[in-house]
């Protein structure tokens, strides 16, 4: 994973549940959009193949990861398919551990102040706070003031409306999952909807950013 490429453009895209039918045009909806990266969680069916062949349909235009790894088989077999990060719902020592030692870029997941500071610690890449919604934007800027240096990614429940509000309040980094790559609209083929609701995302980022900077 290219760290500096995230940074620039922070949203990673979950992929759960998905076929192999449909790696090939998310990947290509998600280029296109200007999505930066993407995982596809190991309790998938065949993640792993899955994985494989996303790396292969991106070509360097998306960096593709694994999510939800809580063991560290599922970690080297995610990493064996060409995966270039892991990001975890928790703190999971036989995990963690090994992606840092390899430098390999690892997200664990946290909610509380302790759980937290004890990922940062372990080295963590980015803290993911999830559910981000259980407590929302609010909560962020809470945490970042104490906790000022452990850059955090707001997972769960992030939307195009919520997406400003987690960055503003001190994110570094934001995911979604079913909020855009909805599971009726991959079934049914309707690509060029979940497109569009991915465009209005970027560009709300997008928007923020360029307000900041000004």
């Amino acid at each position: 994973m290219d760290l500096s490429r995230f940074r620039k453009r922070p949203l990673l895209g979950i992929l759960r549940g998905i076929e192999p039918s449909m790696i090939e045009p998310i990947t290509e909806l998600s280029v296109a959009a200007g999505l930066s990266a993407v995982e596809i969680t190991m309790n998938t069916e065949g993640a792993p193949f899955l994985i494989e062949r996303m790396v292969r349909a991106a070509e360097g235009r998306l960096m593709v990861g694994a999510g939800t790894v809580l063991t560290r088989k599922a970690m080297n077999q995610a990493l064996d398919a060409g995966a270039t990060f892991i990001v975890l719902p928790t703190m999971i020592d036989e995990v963690v551990d090994p992606c840092v030692a390899k430098k390999i870029p690892v997200f664990p997941g946290a909610l509380t102040p302790d759980e937290i500071h004890r990922a940062w610690k372990a080295g963590a890449t980015m803290v993911k706070v999830f559910p981000a919604n259980l407590f929302g934007p609010k909560y962020f800027r809470e945490i970042h003031g104490p906790l000022e240096e452990i850059p955090l990614l707001a997972c769960g429940g992030v939307n195009e409306e919520t997406l400003p509000d987690y960055f503003a309040c001190g994110a570094a980094a934001a995911a979604f999952g079913g909020s855009l790559f909805q599971k009726e609209l991959l079934r049914e083929g309707r690509y060029d909807e979940i497109e569009v609701s991915l465009r209005r995302l970027v560009r709300r980022f997008v928007e923020w950013k360029e307000r900041g900077e000004k």
